[in-house]
């Protein structure tokens, strides 16, 4: 867990994925289009990415990928963003983390 937490405070937005997981790159794809400077793991290229997902679970997770952090901030899995971005929210979160030209 404390790998994790290291992790998900290095940038302002922050993702756990998986390479091969359709949701992870719906999510991958709404912060870029949000033009979010976004730093992703994918937890199935790091020799520690199982027990990393365990923690995320652990963490209140309800699915272990996608899990995006925002300021350091759990705030959870596709359904958690998908709602704040439909509920208005996710774009003041994210507004200080953002790379507008």
């Amino acid at each position: 867990m404390e790998k994790v937490m290291r992790l998900a405070s290095e940038k302002g937005v922050v993702m756990f994925s998986k390479s091969s997981c359709c949701m992870c790159y719906s999510v991958k794809i709404l912060f870029h289009e949000l033009c979010v400077n976004l730093m992703v793991h994918e937890l199935d290229q790091d020799p520690e990415g199982m027990e990393m997902e365990r923690a995320l679970m652990r963490m209140g997770c309800s699915t272990g990928v996608p899990a995006v952090f925002i300021g350091g901030t759990l705030v959870g899995s596709t359904n958690e963003v998908m709602s704040l971005h439909l509920g208005g929210t996710l774009v003041p979160l994210i507004r200080p983390y953002q790379v507008i030209s």
